[in-house]
């Protein structure tokens, strides 16, 4: 991952750890389904609104979403953010599996 991407990701694990923040220590997946909704419309409504300086911000937001889940995950041992990324691009290729066999065809 960029070093960026790891530094969120260690900037949320602080977050939720002892002496990190109480609000975060706190949530659950339950707890922070509104968010998850609410960060995805407003994403949806700069979209809408073709903002897309404010698109960067919102897509910001939900990938918190995508992060904090997968901290809560990763400390209750049900799985983690490289579990999430391993699903999807598997997920990716599976969808796509023609695009893959053209690429492995040309080498």
């Amino acid at each position: 991952m960029s070093a960026r991407f790891d530094n969120v990701v260690a900037i949320i694990a602080r977050l939720r750890a002892p002496g990190g923040c109480p609000w975060d220590r706190k949530q659950t997946h339950e707890s922070l389904k509104p968010y998850l909704i609410e960060e995805t419309y407003e994403a949806l409504d700069t979209i809408d609104r073709q903002d897309f300086g404010k698109l960067k911000e919102e897509l910001g937001d939900v990938l918190l979403q995508v992060l904090f889940h997968s901290q809560i995950g990763t400390e209750a041992g049900t799985f983690t953010i490289d579990d999430v990324l391993e699903q999807l691009s598997d997920k990716l290729v599976r969808r796509h599996c023609a695009c893959w066999a053209a690429a492995y065809d040309n080498h």
